[in-house]
């Protein structure tokens, strides 16, 4: 075996300490550089020549890290090559509160082993009030007023209205209008008085959240001439919720401002506290409008809380349907369903026909006489060639839309 010289033996081993502890070394510059995520290229620190399982250790500890923030992160580069190692890309969303500034030092890498489960809350809910409408009255009309530029400018796909209309009919409530305003003082205030004046149950969708245009609270408050205030049942279950943050422990005095602004309501709203484990509550104004956030997810979750709240229509009052298929185009089926709705509209019956593009159509039935309305379906099948969709394909087909949602 040839022998080395101590200089070659000593140049292997320096050699050896950069890859085996290189990467260890680019980690730690990151999750502690004093400037933060942001670091200029003056502050980077220089990649080792090859990748190895500790490279993969500390870009998992990295992404650990990172995903604790309320900010996202996007490693943008990493030449294993050259000079500069790494460059971050710092992404927030629009309704996100700055949770990091690039002048303050970054917390230390958690460790990956640790639990992440988030803690576990059991909030009381509210009291159920008295009806609104009165004793022995419930709810017969509703209508939904959505709230956002985002919706009129097509950023944003309206799901909430969608839902809110499965929710009234599947509870016997007759849905008459579903409007779309844009932030603006002015639509907001004149639309929930009108809706207001004119059914018995409303609800608002969107613009309740820290940012400038989030301006439901202060138009509805001004709709129905209340001052707002701070409601501090709402701001102590926001900090219990969000006191194990540290993105929230180090925001401004501005920032904590923006965030109150979601407790900030009118005067002399009713506040529904619907589930254990959500801080939101449900505002409700004039014992008829509930005030709900735009996240469709949390929508539908306080809307189905909000239920035992609600004056319901007993289920005498609800609705039964009952749907047929047939292959026969539209146009063919057109005379008869036009006879059969004169025949059947005294009779409180609604006969609707959704077509699908080059299969069929299905005809809808809809009304409080299920027995009237099954022996009706029988006949268009008969009639129309077609047959009577069973309650099991129904809901497989209801289960499908709603999982769109």
């Amino acid at each position: 075996m040839q022998q080395r010289s101590p200089a070659a033996l000593a140049s292997s081993l320096s050699l050896l300490t950069r890859r085996v502890h290189g990467p260890s070394t680019l980690s730690r510059a990151i999750a502690t550089s004093p400037r933060g995520f942001g670091a200029s290229s003056t502050s980077r620190r220089s990649a080792p020549t090859s990748t190895s399982p500790t490279t993969t250790a500390a870009t998992g500890r990295f992404a650990h890290f990172a995903s604790k923030s309320h900010y996202s992160y996007r490693l943008s580069s990493l030449n294993t090559s050259q000079g500069p190692a790494a460059t971050l890309e710092q992404v927030s969303s629009r309704t996100s509160i700055a949770s990091m500034s690039t002048s303050t030092p970054a917390a230390p890498a958690a460790d990956p082993s640790a639990p992440t489960e988030q803690p576990k809350w059991n909030f009381p809910l509210s009291p159920v009030p008295p009806n609104p409408l009165g004793e022995g009255r419930y709810i017969k009309t509703a209508a939904a007023l959505i709230i956002g530029d985002e919706i009129l400018n097509g950023k944003t796909l309206d799901r909430n209205s969608n839902y809110f209309a499965r929710f009234c009919f599947e509870n016997g409530i007759d849905l008459k209008r579903i409007e779309v305003v844009p932030d603006e003082e002015d639509d907001i205030v004149e639309a929930a008085r009108r809706l207001v004046k004119t059914y018995d149950f409303v609800i608002t969708s969107g613009g309740i959240g820290p940012t400038h245009d989030d301006i439901t609270y202060a138009s509805l408050a001004k709709a129905f001439d209340q001052p707002l205030e701070h409601h501090q049942e709402t701001l102590r279950r926001m900090g219990e919720m969000t006191r194990h943050r540290a993105d929230m422990a180090q925001q401004t005095p501005e920032q904590r401002a923006a965030r109150e602004r979601m407790a900030l309501f009118p005067a002399r709203a009713e506040v529904l506290f619907i589930a254990p484990d959500i801080w939101v509550p449900v505002v409700r104004l004039a014992g008829k409008l509930c005030v709900f956030p735009g996240i469709p997810r949390l929508f539908q979750r306080m809307l189905d809380g909000l239920a035992p709240f609600l004056p319901l229509p007993p289920p005498s009052e609800r609705p039964f349907r009952q749907q047929v298929f047939t292959s026969l185009p539209e146009s063919s089926i057109a005379p008869y369903l036009t006879a059969l709705q004169a025949r059947t509209k005294d009779a409180g019956v609604r006969i609707g026909s959704y077509p699908q593009l080059s299969k069929g159509v299905y005809v809808s039935l809809i009304g409080r006489d299920a027995d009237a309305v099954r022996a009706l379906a029988e006949e268009i099948a008969r009639e129309l060639q077609g047959r009577l969709v069973t309650e099991e394909e129904a809901q497989v087909q209801k289960e499908k839309e709603k999982s769109a949602l």
